[in-house]
């Protein structure tokens, strides 16, 4: 029999707990203590209340908590002793049909664990989709957190847990999110497109303008005609652009009626986010944000329904920055921000930008009439995966943004001399992989001290670097950002000045590259109250938390107001990582968010 939230709610207590027994293996003292918190306004609500009573019941309780559940594949399966929650969730992961090989390397591996951690492996088998890994993805997993630091892997392991208790209460409610599989289904679907090199390696690398990008691109513009968008289109930069037109005013007797767009009659909603991707990186950063309004239209085109204004969705088309040193420049060229000598530069085949936009088709001339005019906007909405491990910490699905940091890169190139490694004295030596290996540890060092500053050097080489010679040149980037401009400037001052005292010290010479500037981006308060009004109307409590990342929201910021939604992700949030990764029902809650907000724009 299916439940519902209003028989838990008005059960009496002994009932209630009842109704929610196995929730949690064999631990019913969770729901009970979350029972005291009634009425619950919705699942998720229900859901949130009792990962927050397992956050605070202290270390003991949670690890018996942990020990309460089987081995996966262990005795209990062969013996049949298994809660009949868990024999249905390791049959249908297969766990019941290993072979040989298998069992006994999962037999290793539990042994293993156990001996590290002193409580069993725990994995939600039935996935982010709920419809079940497979016996590979179960032990590919099972080896990666074997190596996970101990108070890491009791998190993740709690993390787990909530997630088989969520899908449980799932079952328990009758509760499919179907908006959410689908918006999975369509990450699944898009991420078969990778570049050459990764895609033979079962990699996600899609860079601008390439083959992949390029079928990626007619994919979302497909799904995007199938969802009912009015117009749909590939504009001169390689954006996807889908319009779902408002209600339009009726026609006036011998006068036509107003057409898309037309007359300042109606303005438009942009939102959407980038559909490229870094190198071996993750199927969420970004898409999320082109697919989650995608599935809100496809909703309002099944009801035939309209909106009061013009919905812009639109997957831009860079904004990492990984082929040419371009970053933002699909959502940079709808703010005039396109700049005509980067048509000029080429990748590492030596492939100019110009080369690779006529060889997909498009016009680099068209470019200046992308620039929208912003007097016809009401403003930019983003959604995106955190990205980092805040909601996964707190139990939440959703966060609100309150600001995007500033950041800046750099290109940059410390030249010393090559010289026989066996041979030159180290007092002797202008190394300059060493110059650089200096400045690394000093980013660290200056970047901690403001406490919400970052800096990274994510690429270190030597090129024509051997082992037995003294580095004489070396190439790397510079990544800094910070909550606010003036922080984010004296740091860079700081980083750029002590490069010079190394180089100045060392011998060494240097040369400095700036490839992109974006100022912080603090979100429209208004637009922030929307998200808020949203997420609270699904009785997820709110968290309002800064972006360390940076998005394409904060090009549009510089033209409209702006406001962003955060989702959760899993594996610790972890992102430009292929285990990046959230849930369907975490998405499905971003869906009714964003719907809500649409609603509720007068």
């Amino acid at each position: 029999m299916t439940l519902t939230l209003d028989q838990i709610n008005n059960a009496p207590p002994e009932q209630a707990a009842s109704l929610l027994d196995g929730l949690y293996e064999h631990s019913p003292w969770i729901a009970q203590a979350a029972l005291a918190q009634r009425p619950f306004r919705s699942p998720a609500h229900l859901k949130h209340a009792m990962a927050r009573i397992v956050a605070q019941a202290g270390r003991e309780r949670q690890l018996a908590l942990l020990r309460a559940h089987p081995e996966l594949a262990g005795k209990a399966m062969v013996s049949k002793s298994l809660t009949s929650e868990s024999t249905s969730e390791q049959s249908k992961a297969g766990l019941a049909d290993c072979t040989p090989q298998e069992f006994d390397r999962i037999q290793q591996l539990n042994a293993a664990y156990n001996a590290r951690f002193g409580f069993p492996f725990i994995l939600a088998v039935r996935g982010p989709r709920g419809t079940g890994l497979t016996r590979a993805q179960i032990i590919e997993t099972f080896e990666r957190r074997l190596d996970h630091h101990p108070e890491f892997e009791l998190a993740e392991a709690l993390r787990n847990v909530h997630r088989i208790a969520e899908l449980r209460l799932n079952d328990k409610l009758g509760v499919a999110p179907a908006l959410g599989n689908r918006v999975w289904d369509w990450h699944e679907s898009l991420a078969q497109h990778s570049d050459p090199g990764f895609r033979e390696k079962g990699q996600l690398t899609v860079t601008y303008l390439t083959d992949a990008h390029r079928a990626a691109a007619r994919q979302i513009a497909d799904t995007m005609k199938e969802c009912g968008f009015d117009e749909v289109k590939i504009d001169a930069v390689g954006n996807v652009v889908g319009r779902y037109v408002a209600i339009r005013p009726e026609p006036v007797e011998g006068l036509a009626q107003a057409s898309a767009g037309s007359a300042g009659t109606v303005r438009t909603l942009m939102t959407g986010s980038h559909y490229d991707t870094v190198r071996n990186g993750g199927k969420y950063d970004g898409r999320l944000g082109i697919f989650v309004p995608m599935a809100c239209v496809a909703e309002l085109a099944r009801q035939h329904r309209r909106l009061p204004f013009d919905l812009e969705v639109i997957g831009f088309s860079e904004e990492e920055g990984q082929r040419y040193k371009a970053t933002f420049l699909g959502s940079g060229s709808l703010i005039g921000q396109f700049n005509p000598a980067w048509l000029e530069q080429k990748d590492a085949d030596g492939i100019s930008m110009r080369e690779a936009m006529l060889h997909a088709g498009l016009n680099p001339q068209e470019i200046p009439s992308l620039r929208r005019d912003p007097t016809k906007y009401l403003g930019f909405v983003e959604v995106h995966i955190e990205q980092g491990p805040v909601l996964s910490e707190i139990d939440l699905p959703l966060g609100i943004v309150t600001s995007i940091n500033g950041g800046v890169r750099y290109q940059c190139e410390v030249i010393g001399m090559a010289s026989h490694a066996g041979t030159t004295p180290m007092d002797r030596r202008a190394d300059a992989a060493v110059g650089v290996a200096e400045l690394a540890l000093y980013v660290e060092k200056r970047a901690s001290q403001d406490g919400t500053s970052v800096g990274t050097i994510g690429i270190l080489q030597v090129p024509n670097g051997s082992t037995n010679v003294v580095p004489g040149r070396c190439v790397f980037t510079l990544d800094l950002r910070a909550p606010n401009d003036p922080q984010r400037d004296a740091l860079v001052a700081d980083v750029l000045a002590e490069l010079k005292a190394i180089c100045e010290r060392r011998g060494l010479r240097f040369s400095v590259e700036e490839t992109m500037r974006a100022a912080a981006a603090p979100s429209d308060p208004s637009w922030q109250r929307r998200w808020e009004a949203a997420v609270e109307s699904l009785a997820v409590p709110l968290h309002r938390m800064p972006s360390g990342a940076g998005h394409d929201a904060m090009k549009l910021h510089e033209v409209m107001p702006q406001a962003m939604l955060f989702v959760r992700g899993q594996n610790s949030g972890i992102s430009h990582n292929p285990l990046e990764s959230t849930t369907s029902d975490d998405i499905e809650l971003a869906v009714q968010a964003f719907g809500h907000l649409l609603d509720n724009i007068q």
